[in-house]
């Protein structure tokens, strides 16, 4: 995910990659723990307000995907 236009954005194309403010990657568990955070100011600094903002839009763009998968793997999930 990436900031662009001061906006939080999930799964970023390449022309919003390239000219994102912040770059940041985020892994979480199928039950909600983190893996990885790592977010890098790429051209403008972000705040805490920001930071948050977008920890909330990727929990909440795992938790759709995860709900996905889990719907077609079924029982196996997680596997």
């Amino acid at each position: 995910m990436g900031v662009v236009n001061g906006q939080p954005v999930l799964d970023l194309d390449y022309i919003e990659d390239s000219t994102a403010g912040v770059d940041m990657n985020v892994v979480m568990t199928g039950g909600g723990d983190f893996v990885e955070v790592q977010g890098t100011a790429e051209g403008q600094t972000f705040d805490r307000g920001l930071l948050d903002a977008q920890l909330e839009l990727a929990t909440l763009g795992i938790e759709q995907l995860s709900a996905i998968q889990k719907e077609c793997i079924g029982e196996a999930w997680p596997l």
